[in-house]
C-alpha cells in the first residue's frame, strides 16, 4: 500500500506536467515562442549585423508564421518542436523599398528559411539561430 501511494505521488505530478503541454509550444524550461507578437530587432549573417526597420515583426501560431520584413509582408508554414523552429513554403509581397531595407529583407528571409532554427529565450528576448551561426534577434512587442 505504501509503495502504491509513493508511486502515485511521483507519477501524478509527471502526468500533469506532460499533459499540460500544448502542441507547438516548447517543452522543458524553454518558454513558449508561439502565440507571441515578436519585434525583429536585427539579423546577423556572416558576422555582419543589420538593424531591423521599425515595422519588422512576426508571430508564429497554429502552424503558420506571418509578419513583416520591414517593407514586405510574409507568411510561411511553421513547425515548432522542442527548441527548434522550421519555416518553409515562404510567401511574400513584392513591394520595392530602399536598398538598405531590401538588403535587410533578403538577409532576414534567407536566415528564417535556412533550415531548422534553434531558439534561445532570455527574459523578453528570443534568438533564432542557424547551423551556420547566423541569428535573428527578437523581442516581445
Amino acid at each position: 500500500m505504501t509503495l502504491t501511494m509513493t508511486a502515485a505521488a511521483v507519477l501524478v505530478p509527471l502526468a500533469v506536467a506532460c499533459g499540460g503541454e500544448k502542441a507547438g509550444v516548447s517543452v522543458g524550461t524553454q518558454p513558449p515562442v508561439t502565440g507571441i507578437e515578436w519585434t525583429v530587432d536585427s539579423v546577423t549573417v556572416d558576422g555582419t549585423t543589420r538593424r531591423a526597420p521599425a515595422q519588422a515583426h512576426m508571430k508564429i501560431e497554429d502552424g503558420q508564421a506571418a509578419g513583416s520584413f520591414g517593407c514586405n509582408q510574409f507568411s510561411a508554414t511553421a513547425k515548432v518542436t522542442d527548441d527548434r523552429i522550421r519555416l518553409s513554403n515562404p510567401r511574400t509581397t513584392r513591394m520595392a523599398c530602399g536598398n538598405t531595407r531590401m538588403t535587410f529583407e533578403r538577409a532576414l528571409a534567407r536566415t528564417l528559411t535556412a533550415g531548422p532554427l534553434t531558439t534561445q529565450a532570455e527574459g523578453r528576448k528570443l534568438t533564432l539561430g542557424t547551423a551556420a551561426g547566423d541569428r535573428v534577434q527578437l523581442s516581445r512587442k
